[in-house]
């Protein structure tokens, strides 16, 4: 190895210098950056099936501007909710404690999680905001004749993905129970497998326990989970992005 060294050092400029002189270093520098390319391989691949299994990866076109950044936040509350959406992508990955945003429409619900998502995405995380209205229509479509992928497969990769934000919790109660059970189903193997889980609602903690039941409230508030009100009035008309 020395000897590929001395002869690395006279083709290249004086300014660049080989990373070590040391064996060990050397070998531990090259498995540091074969590990990290085949950790990013991975993250592709498993983004590249969500698209496909989905229709979309990460987060939905019309909040891909939303960051903490661009957060108007004019109230208290408002600055408390941006600070605990901040500390949660920050200590992301130390626990499986997930949130849950509850107030009413415009109240910047949204914004806040795709905030969330986009740091953890640049962080090499993989994300996947979704409607339950789209989810539960994705998993109807295993059940079609010619169907590619199975419900179960397709509830595999949403376990698989690094954090899962359901949107629109609180609709389903005017749809079948299916949509009720596929989300206890999301929710225990997620957490059973220390995967965080976001929601978004205008729902509060009594009527979600009451269209999805006290269990799942409880899991989600497993390892420091947290509750966020969003309760103060739609700004949607002040902001370029759409809570």
């Amino acid at each position: 190895m020395m000897n590929i060294i001395e002869r690395l050092k006279k083709i290249m400029p004086k300014h660049v210098q080989p990373i070590t002189t040391n064996r060990d270093e050397y070998f531990a520098v090259v498995e540091k950056i074969s590990r990290e390319a085949s950790q990013k391989t991975v993250e592709l691949n498993r983004q590249n099936r969500l698209k496909y299994l989905i229709g979309r990866s990460g987060i939905s076109p019309l909040h891909q501007d939303c960051r903490f950044e661009n957060y108007q936040a004019y109230t208290a509350d408002q600055r408390a909710a941006l600070h605990q959406a901040i500390a949660f992508a920050k200590n992301f990955g130390s626990g499986f404690g997930g949130f849950v945003f509850s107030g009413s429409c415009g109240t910047g619900k949204n914004h806040l999680a795709a905030a969330i998502g986009h740091c953890l995405i640049n962080k090499g995380k993989s994300v996947l905001c979704i409607t339950v209205a789209d989810l539960m229509m994705r998993f109807r479509s295993t059940y079609e004749k010619h169907a590619e992928w199975s419900e179960e497969g397709l509830l595999r990769e949403l376990c698989n993905v690094d954090l899962l934000v359901l949107d629109e919790i609180g609709i389903q109660h005017r749809n079948s129970d299916n949509t009720q059970i596929l989300i206890n189903q999301l929710v225990d193997r997620r957490t059973s497998h220390k995967k965080p889980i976001g929601m978004l609602t205008n729902l509060t903690g009594e009527q979600i326990s009451g269209v999805l039941g006290e269990r799942v409230l409880d899991r989600m508030m497993m390892d420091n989970g947290i509750w966020v009100n969003f309760n103060w009035e739609s700004y949607r008309s002040k902001v370029k992005c759409h809570a």
